[in-house]
């Protein structure tokens, strides 16, 4: 399971941090548990103001998207616990948002991640992942603020900063 957290003005966006949560625990019970630790730490130590999360997909194995539906139930008890929003997005406007086009493979995500948020070196997978729902939340919900004609948004014609933390 990976995260990404960025800041963004609306515009631009800049990366503060990503990385990857290896699930450890026998049994189910104890795997979640472990993520709704491990996100809740994430959460402790970067201060996100908003969070987003991939919807769940089913692709051939129904049993996994089973298990990944559980996962996301425990990431985002994590944010909810902590009195955070979580915006859900599908996998095919994560990547249209991230890379503009709907069926990007791992490879291509990472690539334009990293071009996207001028980072030195490709993010793992996972972590590419989270950053790319990081964007498309920020992108997201800054146009939609817009459209409502939000003035929270704005303050002295400069677009505020926020901080999101995604997980995929």
């Amino acid at each position: 399971m990976g995260y990404g957290l960025i800041d963004s003005d609306g515009v631009r966006d800049f990366h503060i941090a990503n990385g990857s949560i290896k699930v450890v625990g026998e049994s189910l019970p104890v795997k979640l548990g472990f993520i709704l630790e491990a996100i809740t730490e994430v959460i402790e130590e970067w201060q996100p103001t908003e969070v987003a999360i991939e919807s769940v997909f089913v692709s051939k194995n129904a049993m996994s998207a089973l298990k990944l539906g559980q996962a996301r139930g425990a990431a985002i008890c994590a944010a909810v616990q902590r009195g955070l929003t979580v915006a859900e997005y599908a996998p095919k406007a994560i990547k249209q948002a991230a890379v503009g086009y709907g069926s990007a493979d791992k490879k291509q995500m990472q690539e334009m991640i990293r071009l996207l948020l001028s980072l030195q070196e490709l993010p793992k997978p996972d972590a590419a992942d989270g950053l790319a729902v990081a964007i498309c939340h920020a992108h997201t919900s800054g146009l939609a603020s817009q459209l409502r004609g939000s003035a929270s948004s704005v303050s002295s014609g400069k677009r505020r900063a926020k901080r999101w933390v995604s997980i995929p």
